[in-house]
């Protein structure tokens, strides 16, 4: 996590103060409930509330008592404690560490799926109304790489908006996976603290009571989580390049916003480049990273070890951070891309009406011929066109085998851009519901 791919409110969810305010708030709801169960004085209870609500956490402090105690949780308790006064002793009744570090981690993971959550809905919003705005804008499909037939470049956005809408719902899925609570006490049993404690907490804390706890809480939740981000990742890099793809000088269809007062290169004033895209492919690439020692984390020994804790401490920040970022930069892209249907038109006609070839090959089946002899019709008068130059309707038309099945107008039909484009109204009633293929 560097401040050059972060962004403030994902940053804060991370910072110590926020923790430590956290990790109170679960011991305080833990004496509100042990209050109320006779365990400790209700009197403990709100003076535990009054003194640590109102203090501001000396992150200092709580770091010059680690560098004795050697223990995170204990420095913190040990400083509270100082705060409180003689009624911090009925503080952590019951409760041990990974109860408070546990149930932290998940708050935090939600606050930061929450962020997250809100980054998608822009993008949504951004590519839904790009996507309108060249739902009809002809550009040539590829498939290897190579020109393939006509589609058009909303399209190309509504499929991105769709993929980036089922990133949403595991996101979601992710969410209500991690928002759980654990107050269970030693190896998980409750030995020392009632089950009651772990519900009010979770309640209060905007989560649900892990069903079944060690010494903490399942790791296998915390994979789903982060595999989940890193899928979220992929679909950010797979938008990127196509969009690198586009911007290429010999393709040049589709380009990032260019700044006035933007360089592009140290060496050369004409540079244009992909940086942004480029920059999102790397974050998407950390981000898939962070998902594997997430795997990593679910075989603990036994009931408990922290093997995991080093892992987490880096990847929860790393991975929310750096997608948070990565989400708005992409949003911002797709928001001022640079878009040139005329060179799009250009690219489609660069090899003169190949990308129609498909079209040839089925009306001359139909016509009678057989599909082995209509290919390689199709496909010696296409290869003219690649190695010479040649114009594919001008070699059709030439063609006395292709003319003994096809007159002259049904061929010239068969080159009609708009054939490829019948069914796009169709196609954005699938991605953006029905009755909305022409409204943004």
């Amino acid at each position: 996590m560097i401040p050059r791919y972060s962004r403030p409110e994902m940053v804060a969810i991370w910072s110590p103060e926020t923790k430590f305010r956290i990790w109170f708030e679960i011991e305080a709801h833990a004496c509100d409930a042990l209050a109320e169960l006779g365990v400790i004085p209700k009197s403990a209870a709100q003076t535990i509330w009054d003194k640590g609500g109102k203090a501001v956490f000396d992150v200092a402090r709580i770091d010059e008592i680690e560098a004795v105690t050697k223990h995170d949780v204990i420095a913190f308790l040990t400083h509270l404690a100082e705060i409180v006064g003689p009624d911090a002793r009925f503080i952590h009744q019951g409760m041990t560490s990974s109860d408070v570090l546990d149930t932290c981690f998940n708050v935090q993971l939600v606050k930061a799926t929450d962020i997250l959550l809100a980054d998608m809905e822009k993008l949504l919003d951004a590519l839904k109304r790009r996507a309108f705005e060249h739902r009809d804008t002809v550009t040539i499909g590829r498939s290897h790489a190579i020109h393939a037939e006509p589609t058009t470049f909303g399209l190309k956005l509504a499929l991105a908006f769709a993929e980036f809408e089922r990133c949403k719902k595991r996101l979601l899925a992710a969410r209500e996976e991690i928002a759980t609570c654990a107050i269970s006490g030693a190896v998980g049993t409750f030995a020392n603290i009632d089950p009651r404690i772990e519900e009010h907490v979770a309640k209060a804390m905007g989560l649900v009571a892990e069903p079944i706890s060690t010494q903490v809480i399942p790791r296998d939740r915390h994979a789903m989580f982060f595999a989940t981000l890193g899928v979220i990742a992929s679909s950010v890099e797979r938008l990127s390049v196509e969009i690198r793809h586009l911007q290429r000088t010999e393709v040049l269809e589709a380009e990032e916003y260019f700044s006035p007062g933007q360089k592009g290169s140290s060496a050369m004033p004409h540079k244009r480049n992909p940086v942004l895209t480029e920059n999102l492919t790397g974050l998407a690439r950390m981000v898939r990273a962070f998902a594997l020692p997430a795997m990593e984390n679910v075989a603990l020994w036994h009931e408990r070890d922290i093997s995991h804790s080093s892992v987490e401490r880096m990847i929860g920040p790393d991975a929310t951070v750096t997608l948070d970022f990565a989400l708005a930069r992409l949003t911002g892209v797709i928001d001022k891309l640079l878009v040139y249907p005329e060179n799009m038109m250009a690219n489609m006609n660069k090899f003169k009406g190949l990308v129609h070839s498909q079209r040839v090959l089925l009306a001359l089946t139909q016509a009678g011929v057989s599909r082995e002899d209509a290919y390689s019709l199709v496909q010696r008068n296409a290869m003219r066109v690649w190695e010479e130059g040649k114009d594919f309707l001008a070699e059709l038309l030439a063609d006395k085998d292709v003319r003994a099945v096809l007159s002259e107008a049904e061929i010239s039909e068969l080159f009609d851009l708009s054939y490829h484009t019948k069914h796009v109204d169709t196609i954005f009633n699938r991605v953006f519901g029905a009755g909305t293929s022409g409204k943004v």
